[in-house]
């Protein structure tokens, strides 16, 4: 079944129950079943329903491929693309590449710490944004640069940072109110 069949969501819906997201996976899981080196894209799929890798759904994957808890955890510890702590809507990546460390990704990120108050990998108590480093996002004539989601943001310097985070902060309020362009 494609990817995207799992996570099609109702617009107008209301935001799932860890009940019904694990009757999702339950699912999933019944698709996989007898797929041979089915555990990673069982993980995959699970992050995108849950947004991150719950120890229930880790736990009820093991049982059902068949494996350790143990080998489901370490393969989930070694990725860095899987995640056991819930994201934010936004995931905000400052860029610590060469070029960027050098003209001032450093002092970036330290601001983009101090303005969300939270540390690298983890949330904000909103749920708004999550922090992250990238070691190159291939735009260094433009260093310093952030990502957020999708959207690159060039020459970004510390004092930026407020208006950029709040397009986003506006744009999740809306959605439809034009600011959502990047710098």
């Amino acid at each position: 079944m494609p990817f995207s069949t799992y996570l099609a969501k109702c617009p107008d819906c209301h935001e799932a129950t860890e009940e019904e997201l694990l009757v999702q996976l339950d699912d999933v899981l019944a698709d996989y079943a007898s797929v041979p080196g089915a555990l990673i894209p069982v993980l995959q799929i699970t992050q995108a329903i849950f947004g991150y890798l719950p120890e229930t759904a880790l736990k009820k994957i093991a049982l059902s491929l068949g494996k350790p808890y143990s080998e489901v955890a370490g393969v989930v510890g070694f990725y860095s693309f899987f995640t056991t702590v819930p994201r934010g809507k936004h995931l905000v990546r400052v860029c610590l590449g060469t070029a960027c460390y050098v003209r001032g990704g450093k002092e970036v990120l330290a601001a983009s710490k101090d303005l969300l108050r939270i540390e690298v990998g983890e949330t904000s108590s909103d749920r708004m944004f999550s922090l992250d480093v990238g070691r190159c996002f291939g735009a260094c004539g433009l260093a310093p640069v952030i990502m957020i989601d999708d959207d690159v943001h060039q020459r970004v310097r510390p004092a930026q940072l407020p208006k950029i985070f709040d397009q986003y902060r506006d744009n999740s309020a809306t959605d439809d109110n034009g600011n959502g362009e990047s710098d």
